[in-house]
């Protein structure tokens, strides 16, 4: 490959695994660091070989990889406004691989490579979008089908794909995976359609059978078409816009999934103001996302869902309330799911998830709609949303954080359906009943009266010998672990501690996978925060679950150290500050808490007094849920008429 690959600031830094400020500094102290081959001022480019040889003589460690070196290549060969066509066309290169491998083979010998390679890929794949871009490097061409024939084709491209987003962050509105994710798993059918398809993210991770998409964008299109294809998938991508050019007019799918661009002035509000699409009302003007609610709602079957990303000001904007409120009456709009933000890239703000439902036919129309807040955990939406469809318009078992409203109540002036203003009661009234929630606050204030210690007064404070768990360490009577701080916290067939996990006294919440460094916690451990803002330290009574990041684990010698002793100690060193890094710091040093030397008879006996004091705290924090749930089922029951006042 030729030797003239660029990168910038954030390509270094990624590479040499370390901040931008890390290569920022750099530059500044090392007179003999690359100087920029191109670029701006503002963002200037490196030469990836001069970066390469100056880190390697300091010393540091920079690691690239096969695909990255193409990538780097494939950005050094064209203008930054053409990347996405280049992309496209390498795509289908690889698609071309992929389909006729032996043909590939005879060609990749040929001296006039170059010449034959368009008419030949043209000829293979025919399904791909053009038109496609000349390739006119002949040891790139090789080096791609080199990388595909280590990583596969669909992987090599989905590692060119990320790059692309990577580098087009600001320009390009791409799905997080984790919501990509969940809004495919809330809708199933034969048929899918996505017609704000951007690259294909939504419909990459639909499990349907034939994929349908349009977009506006032609090299995003592009990605979409020979990404889907590349894996498999049966599918037809369309260009242009679909809110004007209809590419799949007349046409109903089973499921439709959608992340429109948000707030845009000039979708078409004069030309299609008589368009039989806006069954439910017609759009107001800045309200371009109640037009793609009734676009999706259009393709859809009778008995169908759609799944959009909404922006979380179209649930109570004045000019939308006609539109919702029909939306409402029939019966369509089924729930509203609040996600946590920055799940749409068009908006910082937490956007909002509209799961909506064609009716059959005939079909007698819901009483009830479904709220669900999943700004701290997107794993409560699919367990609300499966349990509310089962039983829509009962009282199903809904998970904390979700529940279910009547949609009388909320065709008032402003028909808002922010879950924000609505959910406190809704949640409330629909998870445990007044009674059985009253049974568990008389058995827990029960538990709090019996876990009160009983801790004699000392005539006079003992003067104890103290050593600190730095010195314990070095005895190796407690051994401290960290785990990686970048590791998958949210997918993966192993349970994780977090640090919220440890703060609130609950079991772990995270998942992750087999990863080199991850620290598996036992029975016995001592778990405490890196940072301090809420001095605490835990006795781990489980097994075969994996510590998270900005935690310290402390394994003790169970014949010299007592586990309850040092959490008890651990935690007041983190509570006085005698422990913190520095005065101005949270985060805490461990190896500076100071703990007795005594005897392991004498630690047992400080630890069973710790254990009872947080049991306590348990206790007392049971306490506190549950009477403010009674509270709230108590108002909410004495208002809709559910509870009586007692005489």
């Amino acid at each position: 490959m030729r030797n003239d690959a660029t990168v910038n600031a954030a390509d270094i830094a990624r590479l040499a695994d370390v901040g931008r400020a890390a290569v920022s500094n750099w530059r500044k102290r090392y007179d003999d660091f690359p100087q920029p081959v191109g670029g701006t001022a503002s963002s200037p480019t490196f030469s990836l070989a001069q970066v390469e040889e100056w880190l390697s003589g300091q010393g540091k460690k920079f690691s690239v990889s096969m695909g990255d070196r193409i990538w780097q290549q494939i950005r050094t060969t064209d203008d930054d406004l053409r990347l996405g066509d280049l992309v496209g066309t390498v795509g289908a290169f690889l698609l071309f691989l992929k389909r006729r491998p032996v043909e590939w083979k005879k060609l990749a010998k040929q001296v006039d490579l170059l010449e034959r390679l368009p008419a030949t890929m043209a000829e293979a794949v025919p399904d791909v979008l053009g038109p496609l871009t000349v390739l006119d490097d002949i040891e790139l061409v090789h080096s791609i089908a080199a990388f595909a024939k280590e990583d596969g084709e669909a992987q090599a491209f989905d590692f060119l794909c990320d790059r692309y987003v990577e580098a087009h962050s600001r320009r390009l509105l791409v799905t997080p995976d984790e919501i990509a994710e969940l809004i495919v798993s809330l809708v199933d059918g034969h048929t899918v359609l996505d017609p704000a398809c951007g690259i294909g993210t939504l419909l990459v991770a639909a499990k349907a059978e034939h994929l349908l998409g349009q977009e506006i964008n032609a090299a995003a299109a592009r990605l979409t078409a020979v990404r889907l294809l590349l894996h498999g998938r049966k599918a037809l991508i369309a260009t242009h816009d679909s809110l004007r050019r209809d590419a799949f007019a007349g046409e109903q799918a089973d499921a439709v999934i959608c992340n429109p661009p948000f707030g845009d002035r000039t979708w078409g509000y004069e030309e299609l103001s008589s368009d039989p699409r806006w069954e439910y009302g017609l759009p107001p003007r800045g309200e371009s996302e109640l037009a793609w609610v009734q676009h999706c709602l259009a393709h859809v079957k009778p008995g169908g869902h759609v799944a959009i990303v909404m922006p979380s000001a179209a649930a109570g904007r004045r000019s939308g309330r006609r539109i919702r409120s029909n939306l409402l009456r029939s019966g369509v709009l089924r729930a509203i799911v609040t996600l946590p933000a920055g799940a749409a890239p068009a908006s910082s703000m937490a956007p909002n998830l509209w799961l909506l439902r064609r009716p059959l036919p005939d079909e007698r129309s819901s009483s009830h709609v479904l709220m669900v807040d999943a700004t701290s955990d997107l794993t409560i939406v699919r367990p609300a949303w499966q349990a509310f469809c089962q039983n829509p318009d009962g009282a199903p078992a809904l998970p904390d954080g979700s529940g279910t409203l009547r949609i009388i109540d909320l065709l008032d002036d402003e028909v808002d359906v922010s879950t924000g203003r609505h959910l406190t009661t809704a949640s409330a009234v629909s998870t445990q009943g007044f009674t059985q929630t009253r049974q568990h606050l008389v058995s827990a204030s029960a538990a709090l009266s019996s876990a009160i210690p009983d801790l004699p007064e000392a005539g006079s404070p003992r003067d104890l010998p103290m050593t600190t768990v730095g010195d314990l360490i070095k005895a190796g009577a407690v051994t401290v672990h960290q785990a990686p701080l970048k590791m998958t916290l949210d997918e993966g067939e192993l349970s994780v501690l977090t640090t919220k996990d440890v703060t609130a006294g609950r079991g772990p919440s995270g998942r992750t996978r087999h990863e080199v460094g991850v620290v598996i916690c036992q029975s016995g451990d001592v778990v405490t925060p890196v940072l301090a803002h809420q001095p605490v330290a835990r006795v781990i009574k489980e097994s075969d679950v994996v510590l998270g990041p900005l935690l310290y684990l402390f394994r003790v010698d169970a014949d010299r150290i007592d586990p309850y002793f040092l959490a008890g100690f651990l935690r007041e060193a983190g509570a006085s500050g005698v422990a913190r890094a520095s005065s101005a710091s949270s985060r805490i040093d461990p190896r500076r808490a100071p703990i007795p030397l005594l005897s392991f008879l004498e630690q047992r006996a400080y630890g069973s007094a710790f254990r009872r004091l947080m049991e306590l705290e348990s206790a007392a924090q049971e306490v506190v849920q549950q009477s403010e749930l009674l509270v709230q089922l108590g108002f909410a029951g004495l208002v809709d008429g559910t509870l009586h006042p007692n005489a």
